[in-house]
């Protein structure tokens, strides 16, 4: 248990059989926060709907602009919807997962980081867990239903490979996002003050990955197609289920590159976990 303990202080892997113990613990520490939650349904109930409005809100605005503009950058309004829900679902289900790690100022701020450390718990799972909240629903099963919707009004070929890419494409958006959301927290091990900076990259790159990016400008679309691969949570996807050329000039084969992106951002937010959590120092030290 010691060697175990003095692993995951210093960012180092844990034997394979901990590994394997951890979904289980996020679950139950998942659980454990909602029945909590669900000890005040009125309020539960509330805070849901009022994030169900929030993601209308959002669904309203993108239908507005198409509604004025017609069409932006060759997508029709059920195009464009597509490209909305793919962003709403991968981000909601990211903050559902990991949203807390965006607090672990907070807890290094008040030392409660130091007791995850000392825990037969990886301090990653505990913060991810933290606060775990069901209202966080209200943002994914709204993009779900316009997804499905814009599914069935897009004209799409639904080929055999496309019908088993969209779970994947799905997937990779997931962990793309849930990556970007946990290097941007980690930011805070060198500033703890630097989550309104994280949230600049999670929350507006939600913002930007709503509409086709074709509409900004190049620089912005290669960057967040090689530097913040947020292109691979709808735009590409998009492209890949309409079989659309890409009108930003971009190599068509980029769209099948959804899962690689995902393992290799995930690889990158796990070694950049590790490097923060080696040169954090306590609070008291």
């Amino acid at each position: 248990m010691a060697d175990t303990l003095s692993a995951r202080r210093r960012g180092l892997p844990a034997p394979l059989h901990d590994l394997a113990r951890e979904p289980r613990t996020y679950a139950r520490l998942a659980w454990t926060w909602t029945r909590a939650v669900a000890q005040y349904p009125m309020a539960l109930s509330l805070f849901t709907f009022g994030v169900t409005l929030a993601s209308l809100a959002e669904m309203g605005a993108v239908v507005v602009v198409f509604a004025h503009a017609g069409t932006l950058a060759g997508f029709t309004v059920y195009e464009g919807l597509l490209v909305y829900a793919l962003a709403a679902f991968s981000f909601g289900a990211a903050q559902l997962l990991t949203g807390s790690v965006d607090r672990l100022g907070e807890h290094i701020r008040t030392g409660s980081f130091d007791t995850m450390l000392v825990r037969p718990v990886s301090p990653l799972v505990q913060l991810a867990a933290d606060q775990f909240s069901p209202r966080r629903f209200g943002r994914i099963v709204p993009a779900l239903v316009v997804l499905v919707v814009a599914l069935v009004m897009c004209d799409i070929d639904w080929t055999l490979e496309r019908i088993l890419m969209l779970p994947v494409l799905l997937t990779s958006g997931v962990v793309i996002c849930t990556s970007v959301w946990l290097i941007a927290g980690c930011l805070q091990f060198f500033a703890t003050d630097a989550r309104e900076a994280a949230n600049s990259v999670t929350y507006g790159g939600q913002a930007l990955t709503e509409y086709p990016i074709a509409i900004y400008g190049r620089g912005l679309v290669r960057s967040v197609t090689y530097v913040v691969p947020l292109a691979f949570v709808s735009w590409q996807p998009a492209l890949h289920l309409l079989d659309r050329a890409d009108p930003t000039g971009l190599p068509g084969f980029l769209r099948f590159l959804g899962p690689v992106v995902a393992v290799a951002l995930a690889l990158v937010a796990a070694q950049v976990w590790r490097f923060g959590l080696r040169r954090y120092r306590s609070t008291g030290s």
